[in-house]
C-alpha cells in the first residue's frame, strides 16, 4: 500500500564557487599559472591585466571581500519583446574593482622570474642514440627499438622476451623469434652505457657491471659473491661469505667495497632533470629581519587578472540600446554568464591568497622558535586542528594547504606538512613533538659504531634514559619512517 509522508533532512551542499576555491587551494604555485591559462582559454570575459586599467587595484584586504556577485539565475523572458530589461547594475558599477592586485602580501615589487629549465636528452633518447653501435638494419633495428622502449627509467627490462615477440607481432606486424630477441638483448647489455642496463633483476644488473671491470682476482671474487651468494650478501651475512671464500679481512673488505660502489639503478644516472616536478617552487618566503620574522607570498600566486573591457562595453551598449530583440537578449545572457564566471574566478584567486597567508601566518606563530633557530627539536607538537582553531578555517581546508605547499626559510625549503606532528609525553610530563624524538633517534643511529650497530631494544633504553617514554615497537616504527634499516643491515666491515 502506498503512503505519503513528510520528513525533514539537514543537508550540506557546496556551491560551485566553494568547489572552485577548494580545487584552487590544492593547486601548488608551480601549476597555478597553467590553471589560470586554462580558465582564460575557456572564458573570454577573463583576461590578464596589461597594466592599462586605470581602476582601483583588487586588493586582498579590500573592504568588498564579502560583497556578493550577481547570480546567473536572474530570469529573462526571451519570448516577450516588451519584457523588462536585464539588470546591469552589478556589472556597470564598481567595475574597476576587478583590475589588478596590490603587492601588500608579496613583499613589495618583485621581479617576475622564470625558472630556468635545462635542455637534455631523455634516458631513452640516449639509448636510441647508441643503436648505431649495433649496426642493425630492417627488422632487427625495429626489434632493438622495441626492447629499448620496454626498459624503465631505472634501466631494467620489464618485458619478457616472449612478450616482446608478441608485442612486435600484434602491434607492428613484425615477425621475430625468441632467439633473435635474446641475442639483441645480450648485445645491448654488453655494449650500451651505462653498464648494467637492460637487466631483469638487481642480481643480473650487478653482474653485468662487474663483467665490465678488469679481469682480476678481486672482480672474480665479487662476481662469485653476487652469482652464488647473493642472498647472503643482501642480508649482510658477511662472515659466512668470507669463510666460504677463505679470504682475510682486508681482501674481503676490498671486494665488498667494490660491490657497494656498483649502481643498483643505472638508468637513474641519465634520467632527465628537466621535468617540472623536480623543481620545488616555494609558495611562501620567511625572512628573519633581526629577530623579526617576515612572511611573504610568492608573487606567482598573484596573477594580474581582470574582467574583459570588451565584454563590459558590450553590456553597456546593450543597456543604452532601445530595442531588445530575442537574439540580443540571448547574447546578453551569454555575456552575463561569462562575466559572472570571470568575477567568481578572480574572487576565488583572491580568497586562495588570503587563505594561504592566513594559514601560513598561524603556522609561523605556532612554530616561531623553529623558524628562528632551524633546530628540529624546537618544533612543537602541532596538528591540523590547532591551526584550524587559530584561523577559524575548516580542518579540511588546512589539510589542503598543508599537503601541497612549500615554504622557503633560511634553513631550507620545507613542505608545510613537515611542521605537523603528534605529541609524546616525557617523564616530566612535558609534551614534545614526535619529530623531536625522531631527530634524536636519527642522531643516535648516526653516531653508532657501524661495526656493531645499536639494536632497537638498546635504542629504546637510550631514549628512556633521555626522558622519553617510548616502547620498542614505537622506536621500530619511527626508524622505518626515517628509512633506516634494522641493525643487522646497518653493519659495515
Amino acid at each position: 500500500m502506498l503512503r505519503q509522508s513528510q520528513s525533514q533532512k539537514l543537508l550540506q551542499k557546496l556551491s560551485p564557487q566553494q568547489i572552485q576555491l577548494m580545487k584552487l587551494l590544492q593547486v601548488p604555485t608551480a601549476n597555478l599559472e597553467e590553471r589560470v591559462k586554462e580558465e582564460i582559454e575557456e572564458n573570454p570575459a577573463l583576461e590578464y591585466n596589461d597594466g592599462d586599467d586605470s581602476g582601483d587595484e583588487y586588493k586582498l584586504d579590500n573592504d568588498s571581500d564579502n560583497e556578493e556577485t550577481s547570480s546567473v539565475d536572474d530570469e529573462v523572458d526571451l519570448t516577450d519583446d516588451n519584457a523588462e530589461k536585464v539588470e546591469l547594475d552589478d556589472f556597470l558599477k564598481n567595475e574597476e574593482d576587478y583590475g589588478g592586485y596590490s603587492d601588500d602580501y608579496y613583499g613589495g615589487e618583485q621581479e617576475q622570474k622564470t625558472t630556468p629549465i635545462s635542455v637534455e636528452n631523455s634516458f631513452h633518447e640516449q639509448l636510441i642514440d647508441q643503436l648505431s653501435l649495433l649496426e642493425l638494419e630492417g627488422t632487427r633495428l625495429r626489434v632493438a627499438e622495441q626492447i629499448i622502449g620496454s626498459i624503465d627509467d631505472d634501466g631494467y627490462l620489464r618485458r619478457e622476451p616472449s612478450a616482446i615477440v608478441d608485442d612486435l607481432a600484434f602491434g607492428q606486424n613484425i615477425m621475430t623469434s625468441l632467439e633473435e630477441v635474446n641475442e639483441i638483448i645480450c648485445q645491448i647489455q654488453d655494449q650500451f652505457d651505462p653498464p648494467g642496463i637492460c637487466a631483469w633483476t638487481l642480481q643480473e644488473c650487478l653482474l653485468l657491471q662487474l663483467k665490465r671491470f678488469p679481469h682480476n682476482q678481486e672482480s672474480i671474487n665479487a662476481i662469485e659473491i653476487i652469482d652464488k651468494h647473493f642472498n647472503e650478501f643482501t642480508k649482510k651475512h658477511y662472515d659466512k661469505i668470507q669463510k666460504y671464500l677463505a679470504l682475510d679481512d682486508e681482501e674481503f673488505k676490498k671486494i665488498i667495497h667494490l660491490i657497494i660502489k656498483l649502481n643498483p639503478k643505472p638508468g637513474a644516472t641519465y634520467t632527465s632533470l628537466s621535468k617540472a616536478e623536480t623543481y620545488i617552487i616555494p609558495d611562501f618566503f620567511i625572512f628573519n629581519n633581526n629577530g623579526i620574522l617576515e612572511l611573504s607570498l610568492n608573487s606567482k600566486n598573484a596573477p594580474e587578472l581582470r574582467v574583459s573591457e570588451g565584454y563590459r562595453e558590450m553590456m553597456k551598449a546593450y543597456d543604452r540600446g532601445d530595442k531588445k530583440n530575442k537574439q540580443q537578449k540571448e547574447a546578453v545572457m551569454f555575456i552575463k554568464q561569462k562575466l559572472d564566471s570571470a568575477k567568481w574566478f578572480i574572487d576565488a584567486i583572491k580568497q586562495r591568497q588570503h587563505t594561504l597567508v592566513q594559514t601560513m601566518q598561524a603556522i609561523l606563530n605556532f612554530q616561531k622558535e623553529f623558524f628562528l633557530t632551524g633546530d628540529e627539536t624546537d618544533l612543537k607538537p602541532m596538528i591540523l586542528k590547532d591551526i584550524a582553531q587559530m584561523t577559524s578555517l575548516d580542518i579540511s581546508t588546512v589539510s589542503r594547504v598543508a599537503n601541497s605547499k612549500f615554504v622557503q626559510t633560511e634553513f631550507g625549503t620545507f613542505k608545510l606538512k613537515y611542521f605537523f606532528s603528534e605529541s609524546l609525553q616525557t617523564d616530566s610530563g612535558e609534551e614534545v613533538s614526535t619529530r623531536e624524538v625522531k631527530s634524536i633517534l636519527a642522531s643516535l643511529i648516526a653516531a653508532e659504531n657501524k661495526k656493531k650497530p645499536i639494536a632497537d631494544e638498546t635504542l629504546t633504553d637510550l631514549l628512556i634514559e633521555k626522558g622519553y617514554n617510548i616502547a620498542r615497537r614505537t622506536v621500530a616504527k619511527y626508524r622505518e619512517q626515517l628509512n633506516i634499516p634494522v641493525a643487522r643491515l646497518r653493519k659495515e666491515l
